[in-house]
Formats: structure tokens, C-alpha cells, sequence
């Protein structure tokens, strides 16, 4: 895919400063991220989401362990994601909407993130 030239995976921590230059690079103020909730690492950059699933599943995820949201690097930590992308819909995982319908996979989320991702 075009977008997966720019795609990283994010195993180690990360600034938020570098975040966000990848947000200036790519959509300005939003970073499209692939999270992997049992292996707790993500991968950003690309310019679809599919772009940093199509990159995690090739680096041994499972397509049920990945989740589709976007960063807002300028917004206030409990603010700047949004829980949104066309690879959330699973029917087979009962979520039926672009919109991770799970708390606690999302609680899971904002810890990896927040992990992932200091000041």
C-alpha cells in the first residue's frame, strides 16, 4: 500500500514531540495508529489505517488483537484519542460500528498508548 513507506512500529517509548512532527508530516493534527492490545506495541505513520494493519500483521499480529485509532497530539492526554477507524468493524468480535464498543479494550488502548508515548 502507498501509505506503509511512512509506517513504524512503536515498540519503545516515543516523545510526544516526535508524535507530533509525525502529525505535522502526515494530516497536520492527528496521527492514524494501529494499536496491539496483546502485544502491547502500535504502529503509526501510515496514511490509512489499513496501511499500519496490513504492517503489524506482517510482523506476526493477529487481526483480532488490532485496533484502529487516531491521535491528537495537541490535545490533553485524556482528550487526544479518538476511538475511530473503518478496521474496528468485527462482527465476529461483536463490534458492529468504527468505534471501539469495548471498555475494557479500550481502557487497554490508552494504557499501550500512554505507555508508548512520554511527554
Amino acid at each position: 500500500m502507498l501509505g506503509q513507506e511512512k509506517t513504524r512500529i512503536i515498540d519503545q517509548p516515543i516523545t510526544k514531540s516526535e508524535l507530533k512532527k509525525i502529525a505535522q508530516e502526515r494530516f497536520g493534527d492527528l496521527v492514524k495508529t494501529v494499536v496491539d492490545v496483546e502485544r502491547e506495541i502500535m504502529a503509526i505513520g501510515g496514511d490509512l489505517h489499513a496501511d499500519e494493519e496490513s504492517i503489524l500483521l506482517k510482523n506476526g499480529s493477529l487481526q483480532e488483537n488490532l485496533w484502529g485509532i487516531n491521535i491528537y497530539p495537541d490535545l490533553s492526554r485524556d482528550e487526544w484519542i479518538e476511538f475511530d477507524s473503518i478496521i474496528n468493524i468485527k462482527p465476529n468480535q461483536k463490534n458492529m460500528s468504527r468505534f471501539v464498543e469495548d471498555e475494557k479494550i479500550r481502557r487497554k488502548i490508552i494504557e499501550i498508548v500512554n505507555k508508548l508515548i512520554k511527554d
